[in-house]
């Protein structure tokens, strides 16, 4: 599996590193090894909303080349979804087999017109900023519809990432994945269709 992390001017670090420190133990287990990722932006390197910077390994790449998309959220994304470049750059990834977002990161999704006629979710705070864009809002922490998973606020980033290798990997690799970073909690408000 090779996973695109889109980055952007304006994201929520937590979003993005939450998500990726789990994530990226996939290649810890036999079934889900090989699992590679990009770091793919508009640029050579972003800043997020409170001014840290980090570099981007690939700027526009064809995102249809991977498997899973996974876009962050943060203040950003509120003029970012009406960015026409950015938007279509990330239509590329509408036949990629996962579709990933984190609080305000479907805001970006829903612009690109991949949440239209879906369930979805967002940050509690942006709720109705995402009704536009899909068939209905599900308040709750993580929501599956097809290949579209959505997830949350900040902090649902971990959540959403331990859902993805259970879903991949097993609940065996999801205990043993809790168990090396620490994690206590179960997740709750997953709902699939």
């Amino acid at each position: 599996m090779k996973i695109a992390f889109v980055v952007f001017n304006g994201l929520t670090f937590l979003d993005l590193i939450g998500f990726y420190d789990v994530i990226y133990r996939l290649n810890m287990f036999e079934q889900t090894k090989g699992v590679t990722w990009d770091f793919c932006g508009p640029a050579d390197e972003v800043t997020d909303e409170l001014g840290l910077t980090i570099k981007v390994n690939k700027v526009n790449p064809d995102l249809s080349q991977y498997d899973m998309i996974f876009v962050p959220g943060g203040m950003g994304t509120r003029t970012l979804r009406f960015n026409e470049d950015f938007v279509s750059w990330l239509r590329q990834g509408e036949n990629c087999p996962y579709i990933v977002s984190v609080c305000t990161g479907s805001l970006l999704l829903g612009a690109a017109g991949f949440l239209e006629g879906k369930k979805a979710t967002t940050h509690p705070n942006a709720y109705d900023l995402l009704e536009p864009y899909c068939g209905e809002v599900i308040r709750t922490r993580i929501v599956k519809d097809g290949k579209l998973i959505t997830a949350g606020g900040v902090a649902t980033s971990i959540d959403l990432a331990l859902y993805i290798v259970k879903w991949l990997a097993g609940e065996e690799a999801l205990r043993q994945v809790k168990a090396s970073i620490d994690y206590p909690y179960d997740m709750e408000g997953v709902i699939e269709f």
